[in-house]
This record gives C-alpha cells, sequence and structure tokens, in this order.
C-alpha cells in the first residue's frame, strides 16, 4: 500500500519562530475580528452602545445648560443684580442730604417753613445712614476691582469732608439766626464749598459706581443669557442624535425580527422626545424671565432711581436759587440741565431755555396719554427711554400720572422764579418753601409716583426672577432620572433579541 506523501514541514521563520499556518485556519481572526460587526447581534449592540452614548451626551449638555441658566437667575436675581440697584441710591441718597441742606439754611430761625427745621434734620441724618450702606455694598461688588475699590473710598472720604462743612454751615446759620432767604455770606460761601464738593466729585463717582457695577451685570446678563440660548441648540442637537439613534434600532430590529414595534424602545423614543422638548422649552423661558428681568426690571430700576435723585437735586436748586442770589443764574442753568435729564424736548427753532420748556412741557406731557391730542411730540431724557419700552397697561399707566405730576411741579417752578424776577422774593420763598403754597405738596406727589413707578418695575423683575426660580425646580433630578430610565428601557428593548441568539 502506498503512503500518500505528507506536506512539507513549514519553513521556520527567521530568528527561530515558526512561521503563521496555512490555509483556512489563517483566516480564523480576520472573521473574528469582523464578526462583531457582520453579525446580527453584533450589530444590535453597536446600535444599542450608540444609543446609550446619546442618552449620557443628551445628559450631559443638560445639566451643563441648566447650570447656566441658574447662574444667570443667581447673578440677575439675587446676587450682583439686587446689590447694584441698591448702590443705585448712593447717588440719590447723596443728592437728597444736599437738597435737605439747603432747604435747612433757606428758612433759617423760620422753622415752620417747608418740612420743618427737625424733620429735614432727621432725613439728612437718614439718607447719611443710606448713602453709607450703598458705599458698603459698592465695596462689596467691587471685589478685588482696585479702581472701583479706590472709587469708594474717594466716596467716603469726600462724604467725610462734605459732613464737616454743612457741619461748619449750620452752625453759623444758627448763630446768625436769620430770616428766611437772607443768609450772611460766611454761611452762604461755606454751603458753597460743600454743595461744589458733592457736585463736583461725589455724586460723579456715585454714579460712575453705579454706572461700572451695572456694567458688570448688563454683562454677566448677556453671557448666562447667550450661555442659556447656546445649551439650548446643544441639547437640540444631542436630543436629535439620540432620537435618530434609538429610531434606527427599532428600524433594524423590526426588519431583522419582523416585529413592528418594540414596547422598551418606543417607550424610551418618547421619553427622550418629551425630555427633549420639555429641556428646550425650559431654556427658552429661562432665557425670556432672564431677559423680562434686566430690560423692564434691572434698567428701568436704575434708570428711574436715577431720575428721582435728579428731580430731588433739581427741587434743591430751587432752595439754592433762592438763598445764594449770586449764583441764581448759575442754579437755573443746572437746574434747565436737570430737567432735560429727566424729560427731554426738543425747542426747535427756539432757544433752549426754561421758557421754552415749560411752554413745550404741556405737549410733551399729553404725548403720554393713550390716545394722545395734537401733534406727535419726540420726548427724550430718562422719562423719554421708559416711554420708548413695551410696558404693561399698569406701568404705563403709573409712567402718565408720573410725568403729570412732574408738570405740576414745573408749573410752581416758573410761578416761583416769576415772583423771584419780579423782586418778590418772600413771596416765592413762602411759594416754595410754605406748607399751604402747593409747591412742596406737589413734589411729594410726584416723589410718591415716580416711588410708584419704580415699584412696578421692582414686581416685575421680582416676578421674572421668581418664574426663572420655578421654571428651574426639579432640573436638577429629572434629567438624570431620564437618562437612567431611558437607558434601563433600552437594554430591557434589546436584551430579548439577544437572547435569542444564545
Amino acid at each position: 500500500m502506498t503512503t500518500p506523501p505528507t506536506s512539507p514541514p513549514a519553513v521556520a521563520a527567521a530568528g527561530g519562530a515558526p512561521a503563521p499556518p496555512a490555509g483556512p485556519a489563517a483566516r480564523r481572526p480576520r472573521r473574528f475580528r469582523v464578526a462583531g460587526i457582520r453579525t446580527i447581534p453584533g450589530r444590535i449592540r453597536v446600535y444599542t452602545g450608540g444609543s446609550l452614548l446619546s442618552v449620557v451626551l443628551l445628559l450631559g449638555v443638560t445639566m451643563a445648560a441648566v447650570g447656566n441658566a441658574r447662574d444667570g437667575v443667581q447673578t440677575i436675581g439675587h446676587d450682583a443684580g439686587p446689590q447694584v440697584m441698591a448702590t443705585g441710591t448712593l447717588y440719590f441718597a447723596l443728592s437728597d442730604m444736599d437738597a435737605q441742606v439747603a432747604d435747612i439754611l433757606l428758612i433759617g430761625r423760620e422753622h415752620d417753613l417747608g418740612i420743618g427745621r427737625a424733620e429735614s434734620l432727621r432725613r439728612y441724618e437718614q439718607r447719611r445712614a443710606e448713602a453709607n450702606q450703598a458705599a458698603v455694598q459698592a465695596a462689596q461688588i467691587a471685589g478685588r476691582d482696585e479702581a472701583r475699590r479706590r472709587t469708594v473710598r474717594e466716596v467716603l472720604d469726600g462724604l467725610g469732608r462734605y459732613e464737616r462743612l454743612v457741619g461748619e454751615a449750620m452752625l453759623l446759620d444758627r448763630q446768625s439766626a436769620h430770616p428766611a432767604g437772607e443768609l450772611p455770606q460766611n454761611v452762604v460761601d461755606t454751603y458753597r464749598r460743600a454743595t461744589d464738593l458733592m457736585k463736583m466729585e461725589l455724586l460723579p463717582r456715585a454714579y460712575n459706581l453705579t454706572l461700572d457695577s451695572g456694567a458688570t451685570v448688563r454683562q454677566s446678563y448677556e453671557t448666562d443669557r447667550d450661555a442659556v440660548l447656546d445649551g439650548r441648540l446643544r441639547v437640540g442637537l444631542a436630543g436629535a442624535l439620540a432620537l435618530a439613534l434609538l429610531i434606527a434600532l427599532q428600524v433594524y430590529l423590526a426588519g431583522r425580527f419582523r416585529r413592528l414595534v418594540n414596547p422598551a424602545l418606543a417607550l424610551a423614543t418618547v421619553l427622550t422626545l418629551a425630555v427633549v422638548a420639555a429641556g428646550m422649552a425650559m431654556l427658552s423661558a429661562q432665557a425670556g424671565h432672564l431677559q423680562r428681568a434686566k430690560e423692564e426690571g434691572f434698567d428701568s430700576i436704575l434708570a428711574l432711581n436715577r431720575a428721582r435723585a435728579i428731580s430731588h437735586s433739581a427741587f434743591a436748586d430751587e432752595s439754592r436759587y433762592l438763598l445764594d442770589p449770586g449764583r441764581a443764574d448759575t442754579y437755573e442753568q443746572v437746574f434747565l440741565d436737570k430737567a432735560l435729564s429727566v424729560l427731554y424736548v426738543d425747542p426747535g427753532e427756539r432757544p433752549l431755555n426754561l421758557e421754552t420748556y415749560y411752554d413745550l412741557l404741556p405737549g410733551a406731557v399729553r404725548s403720554y396719554e393713550r390716545d394722545p391730542s395734537g401733534p406727535p411730540v419726540e420726548v427724550l431724557g430718562l422719562f423719554g427711554e421708559e416711554k420708548d419700552k413695551n410696558l404693561a397697561e399698569f406701568e404705563e399707566s403709573r409712567l402718565r400720572l408720573t410725568v403729570q405730576a412732574y408738570q405740576r411741579v414745573m408749573d410752581n417752578d416758573r410761578r416761583m422764579r416769576e415772583l423771584a424776577a419780579a423782586g418778590d422774593r418772600r413771596a416765592a420763598i413762602e411759594l416754595r418753601m410754605g406748607r399751604q403754597s402747593g409747591a412742596i405738596t406737589a413734589f411729594d406727589t410726584y416723589d410718591q409716583q415716580l416711588t410708584l413707578l419704580i415699584q412696578a418695575h421692582r414686581d416685575e423683575f421680582d416676578r421674572a426672577v421668581r418664574a426663572g426660580d420655578d421654571g428651574l425646580g426639579g432640573w436638577d433630578v429629572l434629567p438624570p432620572a431620564a437618562a437612567l430610565a431611558v437607558a434601563g428601557l433600552i437594554l430591557a428593548g434589546v436584551r430579548p433579541r439577544l437572547a435569542e441568539f444564545r
């Protein structure tokens, strides 16, 4: 019997290592490598892994977006926003301090004029405490910003010098026991130094602090709101990817196993869609809440607080106009500048002076009515900016009442200056400071209406912040819980199909 020839042994490779086996055995590692993708179980595992990774990605971007929204609400609504609004009272407190001093000096020994010397002193001390508190808050907001901290120190140092000058002026005022409006020159000179310090140093620095702090909040708002909107886009994209992979997995299983619906995977898809839709809606709402809090609350509150401070300072300019005849023209021009800051009316071809302003103001005030009569009047200034905003009906009503009260204040100012120009200073002082004349009552009414308007915007701010807080409730727990539920449903949906191949 002939023995079949045997195959020659494999030739050893260089170095003594045996050569790889030839034939079918050589192709087994390659088949093993691609079997995970080419087989049905392998493809199911690939689709499943991709779906699970997409769920993890969706969870990550959702939690990041929720964190950005929470940071925005915290900054605008609870931290820097309220602190900056509080520091905005610094300008008002300083202005009203100087206003109370002017009234005290103007009435002299006639303590029954105006609100009385004792009440003016009480308000002066109250404003001083408010100014010190606002300066401390400004220092807290400044943090490590050395320039702002230096400005706060300069305000506090200047406030100390101002108080010393005011104390000296009041002492000289008491010693002279002068009639209303007849101040000795040494009292006038001392008060000039005090009010110049207030106008030239303290008020500009206080306003710069509010501007700088407000700019910080506005920058934080822009950053946080952009982050929320970007997060909404990322949630949408990650959600679309997760939904696409889940649908692809179900289509593949339906084609291979001839089953129309996989209940677990269908539920996972619906749950993912619901979370994505809810997340994007929540982020859109949060962006809207931030916008309302900043534009309809924060910005208006700062602007109207400044209008209130300027108004008090302008009302005090009437007292300065009467107590210091040597500077009457200067105080009249300063009063006009402040009035134009509050409510600017274009004089057209007419000269820009108080007479023109008095004449044009009624038309400007009528433009705030719901159905204004007469030709349209363009108004600017702080109240003009407020008019251009998209105000609620209640806020429109408050603004209209405020500008109407402002017109009555200006009517009294006109009468007072006409009396002073005619040489009847006593009548002008009684109109300005008399308790029955109506000038102080008219200004108090205007101030109350302006305060109510500020409060209306404060309420809008609080509502927007509260809506932001409420809208974020549960979003620290909902995305992780939903992600776990979706992952569990995915595994529950593919497990029976994989079990068929064991």
